[in-house]
C-alpha cells in the first residue's frame, strides 16, 4: 500500500508539473498572428459585403475601389507567417478568391501585407501586395472595369468600355463555336483579362515581357485539372492584339477558348503539337481560309522544298525563340489536326485528343492513341502528313 501511495504521489507531481508548464497560454507571437488573422477576416468580409467603410476600418482602403466592380463569390486570407518588429509587422498570407458564376474552385494567390499597430494595440493594413515570386492580380494594376457577355466575363484595366465590349462579343462567338467542335462537356463560360499593356500582361503571368512580345493572348490553367479546378483565364496582350484584323481577333479568342474547353482532357501526355494544333484547328474551322492562307510560314517552307521531317517538339513552341520557327510549329500542329479531321473525321479527332490525354505520361501516349483510334502508327502518320503538306501547300 505504501508503495502504491508513493507511486501515486509521483504521478500526481508529474501531472502537476505538466499542468504548470501548459499554463503559460499562447505566446505573444501566437496572439499577434491570431489578431492579424481576425483583422484579415474582417477585411475579407468587407470585400464580400461591398462595405467600403468596414474595409477602411481595417487599414489602407485604396484597393477597395479597384476591386469594387469584380463579382466575387468568395474572398479569404490565411496567414502563413508573421514577421514582427515592435509595432510594425509583415504578414505572409494566402488569398483565395472565386469569381461568381465562373470559378468552380478558388484561385489561390500569395500576398504580402505590411501592418502597423496603434497605441490601443489594434493592427491595421498599410499595404497589400503580391508576394515575392507571385503574380500580380488585375486589380494590382488599377481600377477594374467589367463587361458581361452571354458566355463571358471581361475584366480590364486602362481600357475603354467599347474595347471590353468587343472582347466580350469575340468570346461570345467563340464559346458556341468551340462547343460545336469539341462538345458541351465543359463550363461554356470564359473569363478574359485585358490589361493595359504588354508589360502589364507579363505582370499577370510572372514572366518577362519579352516572353510574350508578338503573342496576342495566352490561357492560364492547370492541365489535366478536374472540372472543379479554378477557372482558366484568357489573358490578352493588347499591344499585339491591336495589330490583328477582325478574322485574326476571332481566331485568337476561339483558339484560347478551346484551351479552356479542353483543359480537363489535356495532360502531361499531350504534346504541344496536338493541344496547340487542335486549338488552331477549331479557331480556323469556320474561317473559310485556305491552308496556304492559314499557314503562310509553313507554306513558304514547303514551297522551297523544306518539308518538315517530323512533327514539332514541345521546345519548338517556346515564345522566346525564332518567330518563324514558332509560326511553323503552330502551323504544323494545325495541319496535322486538319489531316486527321479530313482523313478520319472530326469525331475521331476529338476521340484521339481525349485518348492521348488519358495516359499518365508522355511515353507511348500518341503511339497507343494512333493505333487504337486511327489505326495507324506515328511513322505512317508522319509520312502521310508530309504528303498532305505537299498537296495542300506545295
Amino acid at each position: 500500500m505504501a508503495g502504491r501511495r508513493s507511486g501515486s504521489g509521483v504521478v500526481a507531481l508529474v501531472l502537476l508539473l505538466v499542468a504548470l508548464v501548459g499554463c503559460g497560454g499562447p505566446s505573444a507571437a501566437d496572439r499577434a498572428t491570431a489578431d492579424v488573422q481576425r483583422l484579415l477576416d474582417r477585411r475579407a468580409a468587407a470585400v464580400l459585403d461591398r462595405d467600403e467603410r468596414a474595409y477602411e476600418r481595417t487599414g489602407a482602403g485604396g484597393d477597395f475601389a479597384r476591386l469594387r466592380a469584380v463579382p466575387l463569390a468568395d474572398w479569404s486570407y490565411r496567414v502563413t507567417g508573421l514577421h514582427r518588429t515592435g509595432d510594425t509587422a509583415t504578414a505572409d498570407a494566402e488569398l483565395r478568391y472565386r469569381v461568381a458564376g465562373h470559378d468552380r474552385a478558388p484561385v489561390t494567390a500569395g500576398r504580402t501585407l505590411r501592418l502597423s499597430r496603434d497605441a490601443a494595440g489594434r493592427w491595421s493594413v498599410d499595404a497589400d501586395r503580391p508576394a515575392r515570386k507571385s503574380v500580380q492580380q488585375l486589380w494590382d494594376q488599377g481600377a477594374v472595369q467589367v463587361v458581361r457577355g452571354a458566355h463571358s466575363l471581361v475584366l480590364g484595366v486602362g481600357q475603354s468600355g467599347r474595347s471590353l465590349r468587343d472582347f466580350a462579343d469575340l468570346a461570345d462567338r467563340a464559346v458556341p463555336a468551340v462547343s460545336d467542335a469539341w462538345g458541351t462537356d465543359w463550363s461554356r463560360r470564359v473569363v478574359v483579362l485585358v490589361p493595359k499593356s504588354l508589360e502589364a500582361m507579363a505582370g499577370l503571368l510572372g514572366s518577362p515581357a519579352s516572353s510574350y512580345r508578338g503573342i496576342a493572348a495566352v490561357t492560364t490553367g492547370e492541365t489535366g485539372a478536374p472540372h472543379r479546378a479554378a477557372a482558366d483565364r484568357i489573358i490578352v496582350n493588347p499591344d499585339a492584339f491591336a495589330l490583328l484584323g477582325g478574322l485574326g481577333e476571332q481566331v485568337v479568342v476561339t483558339h484560347e477558348t478551346t484551351h479552356v474547353a479542353t483543359r480537363a482532357a489535356t495532360t502531361a501526355a499531350t504534346p504541344l503539337w496536338l493541344s496547340e494544333g487542335y486549338a488552331d484547328w477549331v479557331g480556323y474551322r469556320a474561317a473559310g481560309r485556305t491552308p496556304a492562307e492559314a499557314a503562310p510560314e509553313l507554306s513558304r517552307a514547303v514551297g522551297t522544298g523544306r518539308i518538315p521531317a517530323a512533327l514539332p517538339d514541345d521546345e519548338d513552341f517556346g515564345f522566346t525563340g525564332d518567330a518563324s520557327r514558332l509560326a511553323r510549329a503552330y502551323e504544323s500542329g494545325w495541319t496535322a489536326c486538319r489531316l486527321i479531321a479530313d482523313r478520319w473525321g472530326e469525331s475521331r479527332l476529338r476521340e484521339f485528343y481525349r485518348a492521348v490525354g488519358e495516359h499518365r505520361e508522355r511515353a507511348g501516349a500518341v503511339e497507343e492513341a494512333m493505333r487504337e483510334v486511327l489505326g495507324t502508327t506515328p511513322e505512317a502518320f508522319t509520312a502521310e502528313w508530309r504528303e498532305y503538306l505537299r498537296t495542300q501547300l506545295g
